[in-house]
C-alpha cells in the first residue's frame, strides 16, 4: 500500500471525528430544514383549504342572523314567492335550459377499460454477449463501432432479457419485408388477443381504431392488417400514424379521445408499437448506432370507451392531454433524424443536443400542464417568483413547481438512462417515482411509444395504484415533441391477467450500476 494513502480504518476514524466536530454546526441546519418543511406543508394546507376556512365564519354569521330574523318576515317572503308564479316559471325555464345546454356541450368522459402489453417469447432474448457476437459476425461493423456499441450497452440501463426480432437472430440478419410484417403481426396481434380476452369485448363492437408505428408503414397499412385479422366492421374509423416517434402513443390517445367526443356510445382501440426488423443500422456512424443498442421489441393495445356504463369497470379516466411541438426550430427538427450515412446505409441519427432540446420541450409542456393540475399554492409560488424575476431581480431562479403534489405516479418514457436521469433531476423526483421507468428500460429496453404502458403495468403489478390516484405519462419523440397524458384511477387497480410483469415482478426492483 502507498505510504501516502490513508487506510480505510483511519479514514473511518477521521470521518467519525469530523461528524463529532461539526455536529453542533449541522444540527441547526437540520432543524432549519425540518422547520421549513413543516412551514411549506402548512402553507399548502392553508391555501388548499382557504375557501373552506373563509366560508365557515360567513356561514356562522348567516346562521346567527337567520336565527334572529322575525318569523313573520320569513312567512311574508314565502307568500310573495308563492303568488309570483311568473318569476318562478321564468327562473325554472332558464335553469332547465342552462342545464340542458351544459349536458349537451360538455366533453364526454373517456374511460380506459384495460390495456395489454406484448411480451415476446424467450427465444428472442438478446443478452449482451449474444448481441455483441451477432454484431461481430455480421461483418458490417469495424472494431471501433463494436467497442462503441459495447460501451453503450453497459451504460444504457438495459438488462440481459430484452428482445430483438427474429430476423436479427439470424446470421447474417434477414431484414426483409416479410420478416417485418411477421414482427408487426406478432406484436400487435399478441397484445390485442390478450386485450380482447381480458375485457371480453367482441372485436365487432370496436368503432374506432388508431395505430401508431413510426418507421414501418407498409401497404396495406398496419391498421388494415388488424381489421383483416379480427374482421372488424366495415364502417370502423381507422387511422394509421407514421413517422411521429416515441411520443406517438400519447398522440394516438389524443386522437381517439377527440373521435370519442364526436361518435357516441362506442369503443376505441389504440395500438402503439415500433418495428425494428427493417430499421437496424448496419453502418459505422456513431450517432446512428445508438438506436441499435436501445430499441427493443414491444407494443401495447389500449381499450377506451365513452359509455357512461363502463365507468364501473374501467381502470382509469382520461383527465388531460397536453401536446408540445418544437418542430419550428431547426435544431429540434433534426435532433432525431432518419437519413443515410456516407456509405448509403439508412439509420436514425441522434444529435448531441438531444437532451437540451428535450429539456426545452419539457419546460414548454409543463408550463401548459401546470395550471391544469397543480394546486393553487404551487401556482401562486411560481407566479410570485416570476413577477420578482421580471420586475426586481433577473438573477432569481424560477421556482420549479412540485409536481409530486399533483401526481401520485410518473411514467416517464424509457428512452434511455440519460432521459430518465434528466427528468428525475429537473422535476426533483424521488427514486421511487422513476422506478417504473428504470425497471422497464432494464427489462424490456426502449419499446418506443409503448414504453409508458409497460411502466404503468409495473406500478399496477406492485399494487401501488389506489382509487383517486393520478398518473402522469410523459413521452418524447422526433420532430421534436413532448406529450403528456394524465389519468385518474377510478378504483384500486390490480394487474390484468397475463401482464408483462406477471412472471418476474418479484425480482424487481433490481439494483442498477449507474
Amino acid at each position: 500500500m502507498d505510504g501516502g494513502a490513508e487506510s480505510p480504518v483511519n479514514a473511518g476514524r477521521a470521518a467519525a471525528a469530523g461528524v463529532q466536530i461539526h455536529q453542533s454546526r449541522r444540527l441547526p441546519d437540520f432543524l432549519q430544514s425540518v422547520n421549513l418543511k413543516y412551514v411549506k406543508l402548512g402553507y399548502h394546507y392553508l391555501i388548499s383549504h382557504l375557501l373552506t376556512l373563509c366560508l365557515i365564519p360567513i356561514m356562522a354569521v348567516t346562521l346567527i342572523e337567520a336565527s334572529q330574523t322575525n318569523p313573520n318576515e320569513i312567512h311574508h317572503l314565502w307568500l310573495h314567492l308563492k303568488y309570483n308564479l311568473v318569476s318562478v316559471i321564468v327562473c325554472s325555464a332558464f335553469l332547465v335550459f342552462g342545464s340542458t345546454v351544459y349536458i349537451m356541450t360538455r366533453p364526454r368522459p373517456v374511460y380506459l377499460i384495460d390495456y395489454s402489453c406484448y411480451r415476446a417469447p424467450d427465444k428472442l432474448k438478446a443478452p449482451f454477449k449474444r448481441f455483441m457476437e451477432h454484431s461481430r459476425l455480421t461483418g458490417d461493423f469495424d472494431e471501433s463501432s463494436l467497442e462503441f456499441q459495447r460501451k453503450i450497452l453497459e451504460r444504457s440501463g438495459l438488462g440481459e432479457e430484452t428482445y430483438v426480432p427474429e430476423a436479427m437472430h439470424s446470421v447474417p440478419p434477414q431484414p426483409s419485408m416479410a420478416a417485418a410484417r411477421d414482427e408487426a403481426e406478432q406484436v400487435m396481434f399478441g397484445a390485442l388477443d390478450n386485450l380482447f380476452a381480458n375485457t371480453e369485448i367482441k372485436p365487432k363492437k370496436i368503432g374506432i381504431l388508431v395505430v401508431n408505428c413510426s418507421l414501418f408503414n407498409p401497404t396495406p397499412s398496419l391498421s388494415a392488417m388488424i381489421v383483416n385479422k379480427y374482421k372488424l366492421r366495415g364502417n370502423i374509423r381507422s387511422f394509421n400514424l407514421g413517422g411521429m416517434g416515441c411520443s406517438a402513443g400519447v398522440i394516438a390517445v389524443d386522437l381517439a379521445k377527440d373521435l370519442l367526443q364526436v361518435h357516441g356510445n362506442t369503443y376505441a382501440v389504440v395500438v402503439s408499437t415500433e418495428n425494428i426488423t427493417q430499421n437496424w443500422y448496419f453502418g459505422n456512424k456513431k450517432a446512428m448506432l445508438i438506436p441499435n443498442c436501445l430499441f427493443r421489441v414491444g407494443g401495447s393495445a389500449v381499450l377506451l370507451s365513452n359509455k357512461s356504463g363502463d365507468r364501473r369497470r374501467a381502470k382509469y379516466k382520461l383527465v388531460h392531454v397536453v401536446r408540445t411541438h418544437k418542430g419550428a426550430d431547426e435544431k429540434a427538427f433534426r435532433c432525431v433524424y432518419q437519413e443515410q450515412d456516407d456509405a448509403g446505409k439508412t439509420g436514425v441519427s441522434l444529435s448531441k443536443d438531444l437532451m437540451a432540446i428535450a429539456g426545452g420541450a419539457l419546460k414548454t409542456n409543463i408550463t401548459t400542464l401546470g395550471p391544469l393540475v397543480l394546486p393553487i399554492s404551487e401556482q401562486l409560488l411560481f407566479f410570485a417568483t416570476l413577477v420578482v424575476k421580471k420586475l426586481f431581480n433577473k438573477n432569481v431562479k424560477p421556482y420549479i413547481p412540485d409536481f409530486k403534489l399533483a401526481f401520485d405516479h410518473f411514467c416517464i418514457h424509457a428512452g434511455g438512462r440519460a432521459v430518465i436521469d434528466e427528468l428525475e433531476k429537473n422535476l426533483q423526483l424521488l427514486p421511487i417515482h422513476v422506478e417504473a421507468s428504470r425497471m422497464t428500460l432494464h427489462r424490456f429496453g426502449n419499446t418506443s411509444s409503448s414504453s409508458i404502458w409497460y411502466e404503468l403495468a409495473y406500478i399496477e403489478a406492485k399494487g401501488r395504484i389506489r382509487k383517486g390516484h393520478r398518473v402522469w405519462q410523459i413521452a418524447f419523440g422526433s420532430g421534436f415533441k413532448c406529450n403528456s397524458a394524465v389519468w385518474q384511477a377510478l378504483r384500486n387497480v390490480n394487474p390484468s391477467h397475463n401482464s408483462p410483469w406477471e412472471e418476474c415482478i418479484d425480482k424487481y426492483p433490481v439494483k442498477l450500476v449507474l
